[in-house]
């Protein structure tokens, strides 16, 4: 599965764009669509195009991620949502999840009422975070249009 343009157009209005590099909330080295790693430095910019191509290739490394710990069928939002989620929070807080657990039990509405508690930065609960995770969960609980 890939990300849908409904799911890469979530992940971007959550992390905006900055085309110079900033340290978010916990003080990670942070630029474009929310694209961290190594290479993230103080005083890096991007043009529009390269925020794009990193976005794509994170997600591409998501997508590999969600793909492989989830183990039961997903709809098209569902797993968007997961890919925004896991694009925030790291694949490895999903791996470690009870929403992960649960979803993977068979779960849905269990999985899909953990997506709240997920709302804190540094220890303290930050409002952008609890409205990602508002439209992570409603994404979630959405059904997907039959494929024509």
């Amino acid at each position: 599965m890939q990300t849908s343009d409904n799911g890469v157009n979530l992940i971007k209005r959550f992390e905006g764009l900055r085309l110079q590099a900033y340290q978010d909330a916990v003080g990670v080295w942070t630029i474009g669509y929310g694209h961290t790693g190594p290479e993230v430095h103080a005083g890096l910019c991007v043009s529009d195009e390269q925020a794009e191509q990193l976005l794509r290739q994170d997600l591409s490394r998501f997508e590999q991620g969600v793909a492989s710990l989830v183990k039961v069928a997903l709809n098209q939002n569902q797993f968007d949502a997961l890919i925004s989620f896991s694009y925030n929070l790291g694949l490895g807080n999903l791996q470690s999840s009870t929403l992960l657990r649960l979803l993977n039990q068979g779960d849905y509405q269990g999985a899909a009422g953990q997506f709240p508690l997920w709302d804190k930065a540094g220890g303290k609960t930050e409002p952008g975070l609890q409205k990602r995770r508002q439209a992570e969960q409603a994404l979630f609980g959405t059904p997907s249009a039959a494929a024509a």
